[in-house]
């Protein structure tokens, strides 16, 4: 693979930390290509410096619980901000990806993952799915059998120091993923 530098922006929410150590995964996945320069950005309240983070970078990883069948509504508030780059087509030929958690083993987070496609199709980004099939148990990656991307599961009653392993590695594997693609669509338009 490539050495090229590309530059990965994890932008997140998370309501009680279950997100953050999937961002903190998917982060340590994307740093492990070399040349990746990755930034991890919590939604909630952003700066006019993060904003330009997000639209100088070669991808962005969308992550959010799902809460109540789809993302957050800080994610949500923070999609829809992002209204004006969709006009500008700011984020156009980005590579694009996602992760969610909840508290139940379905908790409807397909439904997340695919507005995060919706969303990123809307800024005409290029969507990175995980190539993974499904684990068939609890200690490998994708026990939860996903393809849209990355899936992290823990009971509601638990902080989330007690995240399984094995999600926080597919969410590692869904960072590095990312990060190679991003190298490969630069190599690509250098080459045309």
């Amino acid at each position: 693979m490539s050495d090229r530098s590309v530059s990965v922006v994890i932008a997140y929410h998370s309501g009680y930390g279950h997100t953050t150590r999937m961002a903190e995964a998917a982060r340590d996945g994307a740093a492990s290509v070399r040349g990746a320069v990755v930034q991890l950005i919590s939604v909630e309240a952003l700066t006019d410096e993060q904003w330009a983070a997000l639209d100088s970078a070669d991808a962005i990883i969308f992550g959010s619980p799902t809460y109540m069948g789809s993302a957050s509504p800080a994610f949500h508030t923070f999609a829809h901000d992002s209204s004006g780059r969709w006009y500008a087509q700011a984020w156009k030929d980005k590579v694009a990806a996602g992760f969610t958690t909840s508290g139940s083993m379905s908790g409807d987070k397909v439904n997340t993952l695919q507005y995060f496609t919706v969303l990123a199709a809307q800024h005409g980004m290029h969507w990175v799915n995980l190539d993974l099939l499904p684990g068939s148990s609890e200690d490998e990656l994708n026990r939860l059998g996903g393809w849209l991307g990355a899936m992290g599961q823990c009971a509601g009653d638990q902080g989330p120091e007690s995240m399984k392993k094995s999600d926080l590695l597919t969410a590692a594997h869904l960072g590095q993923r990312v990060a190679q693609h991003a190298q490969l669509l630069q190599l690509a338009r250098s080459a045309a």
